[in-house]
């Protein structure tokens, strides 16, 4: 079968690969239909991610059909699936919880094992959810959406709440996206005047703060100076997480939705003069996926305006590395691997 393989940064290859082997009991065996790229795959790309190996064939953001389904399994083949990346252990304190998001020994499709950048892939049953009517491409857009839709629901903000979305990236209109779903009134902060227009025109998110040296006062402005509700990071970036404590309202709450390598430093006194509480998220869980499903059902996730870059499998080798510095216009790129 066909591959994009990374075989070590700055080098995307296609190359032939071996099929899957017959699918093991409780596993199934699945053709890809298509594929979202994520800025973990930019980051692979770019030998930016701390904890890879390489070789790497990357893709966790993943729709396809079940081909054949091993022992236990009750899948059909033909069934139409969208692909949890996230493979847990079962057995540990997490995932006796019932939070395999951050299982301690997680290991996720595309990043610590190989992904569906390819044409075939083996997957457990527990990681697949039939995608029912949503066509293909749009079930593609499930899992970076969940994560959004996850750190809402770890926010615990009820309706009426006023948000702040810190990063118009993916995840942060999609953090941005099930927040507004969830009642509350969103305001979105990004360095970029562009993606702000982007947000707006495409998405609606007319209220827009851009980051910078006026960033806290256009906060305090915007909530008469009480600050956010809810905070939402989604940037990546240590300095803007260690900002957003002074945007939090007192009794609010910070969600850390992105990761960052760095230690992050706030003050203590300001921290609890507000109570705040600071939360962080990881991944999803079944229950954000079909959150995710049913409202891209319901009409709620405008999932064309989301999907602004188109590529195949051929032409992915080429495309990824000259999308991972031409953001211009880029919200989310999504990768057609069956013909």
């Amino acid at each position: 079968m066909k591959a994009a393989i990374c075989p070590e940064p700055g080098r995307l290859e296609l190359t032939d690969r071996p099929l899957p082997p017959a699918p093991p009991r409780g596993w199934a065996r699945l053709s890809v239909s298509h594929v979202g790229i994520c800025g973990t795959d930019y980051h692979i790309f770019e030998g930016k991610h701390p904890f890879l190996e390489y070789p790497r064939v990357m893709g966790h953001e993943i729709s396809a059909t079940v081909i054949a389904s091993g022992e236990g399994v009750s899948l059909t083949p033909g069934t139409a699936v969208i692909v949890n990346p996230y493979l847990s252990c079962g057995t540990c304190v997490a995932c006796r919880k019932g939070k395999p998001n951050c299982c301690a020994a997680i290991k996720v499709l595309g990043v610590h094992a190989d992904g569906a950048f390819c044409e075939e892939i083996l997957v457990p049953e527990g990681n697949l959810y039939p995608a029912g009517d949503l066509s293909l491409e749009a079930a593609a857009t499930v899992e970076f959406l969940a994560i959004g839709a996850h750190a809402v629901r770890r926010s615990l903000a009820p309706s009426g709440s006023r948000a702040l979305v810190i990063g118009a990236g993916p995840i942060g209109l999609g953090t941005a996206l099930f927040s507004r779903i969830a009642g509350h009134e969103v305001t979105l902060l990004d360095a970029s005047p562009e993606r702000l227009a982007m947000a707006a025109d495409r998405l609606g998110f007319a209220h827009g703060i851009l980051a910078g040296d006026g960033a806290l006062d256009a906060v305090l402005a915007a909530t008469g100076g009480d600050g956010f509700d809810v905070v939402f990071d989604a940037t990546g970036f240590g300095g803007s997480m260690e900002k957003a404590f002074a945007f939090v309202a007192h009794g609010g709450c910070l969600v850390f939705v992105s990761v960052v390598k760095d230690d992050i430093r706030f003050s203590d006194p300001e921290f609890h003069k507000r109570e705040m509480m600071l939360v962080g998220s990881r991944n999803a869980t079944r229950q954000d996926f079909e959150h995710v499903a049913a409202s891209i059902r319901a009409g709620h996730v405008p999932v064309e305006a989301l999907i602004t870059h188109r590529t195949t499998l051929d032409d992915v080798v080429s495309d990824l590395p000259r999308w991972a510095h031409e953001k211009a216009g880029l919200i989310k790129a999504v990768v057609k691997v069956s013909p």
